[in-house]
């Protein structure tokens, strides 16, 4: 799996615009070919600072988006940005939950009904 985030700090006046972008990248971006999410967050303390949280099954697909004219207009907010956007790509090869949590604090696994 690949992970991709993505911050963005963005000028106090271009908060709206660059959001709305962000926004509309959500439902075509999650429909691209091994996308597994696509997810926007904004900073809790800087309202003007947002990060895209991507995961892909594979480097080939998550190029083939770097690629794209979509991935275009997300590069297209720099000139909206109060500093150089940064973008970090991590490669996993293993994950794991709240099993092991609960292993390594020597707890039974809990189940929630509802």
């Amino acid at each position: 799996m690949i992970i991709v985030k993505i911050t963005l700090h963005v000028l106090i006046e271009k908060e709206k615009e660059v959001m709305q972008t962000l926004l509309s990248l959500i439902e075509p971006t999650c429909k691209e070919k091994g996308c597994l999410s696509y997810n926007v967050f904004r900073d809790i303390e800087d309202q003007n600072i947002f990060s895209l949280l991507e995961e892909w099954n594979n480097r080939e697909n998550m190029n083939i988006h770097i690629k794209s004219d979509r991935f275009g207009v997300l590069l297209g907010t720099m000139s909206l940005l109060r500093k150089p956007m940064t973008i970090q790509i991590h490669t996993v090869s293993n994950s794991e939950g709240m099993k092991m949590v609960n292993t390594l604090r020597g707890k039974s696994i809990l189940i929630y009904s509802i």
